[in-house]
């Protein structure tokens, strides 16, 4: 019985105050309240890397399945993944130039896919529908991979997740490979929730792009083409449906990401690449975003996120990548009219891909990296080079990048984790002495690479020498499996040798208007600068836990000036948030909010209060 004259009053505030906090939370996102969730269960076990992880593939005809990797056929089979048995998986010969390499060195030490799925969409491995084995192939380091993907992570950049694993056979050992991530529906998932965009793998054909194109493909020949400087395709190139960038080298205007015009068969590489269900109007709104984007329009890419991609890609200067020649290997995300690049295949980044000396890969300008020339020919690079405002951002995130991210701490952990497995694998495509050798140039590699960014900041063009870093020890693209040399662009000069360090007690200045961040500054020589100007060892003491997702968002340094634009899509925030699994969209918040509305409506006229006798 209801004794209270104010319960009426009472229940109108209950209501008011649950439609309140029933709005805030379905439409948090709205309002600045995000939701992080967990990280799937599938990166807290297999990605777990602190360990080795081990994979035993149980089939009954191995060798009628290794007869099979070159046609990429998939066979079914059980894959025991750290002791725990999965049956019903999918198992086939994964890459394209590489799996004819492999099969020329007289090797079955294919890399390989295991879709978790293939038979049975309702299957996965704690979430994940499919993983990439790699072979580890023209990779004397065994992490040339392993290190970009966990430095892409630690930056911000949503990244494939990534950790070794053992392989045997039946129960007999096969080898060490590197679990991958495949960018696929539970990568979207976890990097951008379920209400993620479309997803694309732009490889020509002729570069070997999309699943057994590679067989077709023509190294040599490749090598020999023209490879000028590249221009934006011509008039007429486009009136006869020639694609080709003007100026000679490698891949088509559609893997450079130049517009062409509106018809979307001008864009048949791309279209056809999509790893995502695909309507008429999102290939109308990703052929705007390349036009907007062509015209240096920010608003056509996700801004933070794909400077941050283009920090750590040009700090590991991969020749054979979207900034090289072969303008190949990454992923293009778009949401919303928005463009974003997800990194792929490293094993021939460190200037191990042909056509570099050490002096030139060490020394390669982060304002013009590889074939990037500014002029219009890779708009995804282009439009940070062409405005002052997106380049002071790169080069502020540049600086925090190499204050916050420790290449060398994450290779000397992978080191010692992987020695043992490497000197009893028994497939290797080296020697472990060529392992040693590969690590030492690999430290040596990313300690010049970044004496040499700082030396850019200051404007000192003076080269780093780099006597005694030989890029083979590392594993190159002609290291005994593919031959050939690629040249680079007539345009590049070649950099003199010679040892031009910096006067003693002199630390390298940044650029105009940019002040050091706030805490250590690593330098290669052994030091760090502090902001009191004493110094002290390699390393500060920076905190990197492993973690699955996208890693920790780097906050840009203190005092670094970075750009002050306009809030909302078009700006560089201070602080990246990335999008989450779990994130709620307005308009099914709103359709909810309005259910709760009309249900405490109802209630309110259904509602009569009892009046007490006097």
């Amino acid at each position: 019985m209801i004794t209270s004259k104010h319960i009426g009053r009472i229940a109108s505030f209950a209501l008011v105050l649950a439609l309140v906090i029933t709005l805030f939370l379905i439409n948090g996102a709205f309002f600045g309240i995000t939701a992080t969730p967990d990280s799937p269960a599938y990166a807290k076990k297999l990605f777990d890397t602190s360990r080795v992880h081990t994979i035993d593939i149980q089939m009954a005809d191995w060798d009628g399945f290794l007869s099979t990797c070159q046609s990429e056929e998939y066979t079914a089979c059980q894959a025991v993944i750290d002791g725990e048995a999965f049956s019903g998986v999918g198992l086939r010969g994964k890459g394209n130039t590489s799996l004819s390499s492999v099969a020329s060195m007289d090797s079955d030490r294919y890399s390989f896919k295991l879709e978790f799925d293939q038979y049975d969409s309702a299957r996965s491995y704690y979430g994940l529908d499919k993983l990439s084995l790699n072979n580890l192939i023209q990779d004397n380091t065994m992490m040339k991979d392993y290190l970009t993907y966990r430095m892409m992570a630690e930056f911000g950049v949503a990244a494939p997740l990534t950790s070794f694993v053992y392989l045997t056979v039946n129960g007999e050992d096969w080898g060490l490979y590197l679990a991958v991530e495949a960018v696929e529906e539970s990568f979207l998932e976890r990097n951008y929730g379920t209400d993620y965009g479309d997803l694309y793998k732009p490889d020509s054909s002729e570069m070997g792009g999309g699943r057994g194109n590679g067989r077709e493909f023509d190294m040599a020949a490749a090598m020999n083409e023209e490879t000028t400087t590249p221009g934006a395709i011509s008039d007429t190139q486009r009136q006869n449906g020639d694609r080709r960038p003007g100026g000679g080298g490698m891949g088509s205007a559609e893997t450079r990401l130049q517009y062409i015009d509106d018809n979307p068969e001008s864009y048949s590489t791309i279209f056809e690449s999509a790893k995502t269900n695909l309507s008429d109007a999102d290939q109308a709104r990703l052929i705007a975003a390349l036009k907007a984007l062509s015209e240096g329009d920010p608003d056509a890419v996700s801004a933070e996120e794909v400077l941050r991609y283009f920090v750590v890609h040009n700090y590991v200067v991969n020749g054979d990548s979207y900034t090289g020649n072969m303008v190949h290997n990454y992923y293009l995300y778009e949401k919303d009219g928005k463009l974003a690049m997800i990194p792929w295949d490293y094993n021939l980044a460190f200037g191990t891909f042909q056509g570099n000396s050490a002096a030139q890969a060490v020394n390669d300008s982060i304002d013009a990296p590889l074939s990037v020339t500014g002029n219009g020919d890779r708009p995804m690079m282009d439009w940070i080079l062409q405005g002052e405002e997106a380049r002071n951002r790169y080069h502020t995130l540049f600086a925090a990048f190499l204050d916050q991210v420790d290449p060398l701490a994450i290779i000397a952990q992978a080191e010692t984790l992987i020695t043992p497995y490497v000197e009893q694998d028994p497939t290797k495509f080296c020697t472990t002495e060529d392992f040693e050798a590969g690590v030492e140039a690999l430290k040596t590699f990313c300690t010049l690479r970044t004496e040499s960014i700082f030396r850019q900041f200051a404007g000192n063009d003076t080269p780093v020498d780099t006597t005694g870093l030989t890029l083979s020890d590392m594993g190159t693209m002609n290291h005994g499996t593919m031959g050939g040399g690629m040249t680079r662009p007539e345009t590049e000069m070649t950099l003199p040798q010679g040892d031009a360090p910096l006067p003693e007690g002199e630390t390298p200045a940044l650029p105009e208007g940019m002040t050091p961040p706030e805490g250590n500054m690593s330098f290669p020589d052994g030091t760090t600068t502090q902001p009191n100007g004493q110094m002290s060892s390699f390393g500060g003491g920076l905190a990197r836990p492993d973690r699955g997702g996208m890693g920790q968002n780097a906050e840009p340094p203190s005092g670094m000036g970075s750009p002050q634009m306009p809030q909302g899509n078009t700006g560089f925030p201070s602080e990246v948030v990335p999008s989450t699994p779990g994130e709620s969209s307005l308009p099914a918040g709103l359709i909810l909010t309005g259910l709760v509305l009309l249900l405490g409506l109802l209630f309110a006229f259904t509602f009569k209060r009892r009046r007490i006798p006097r």
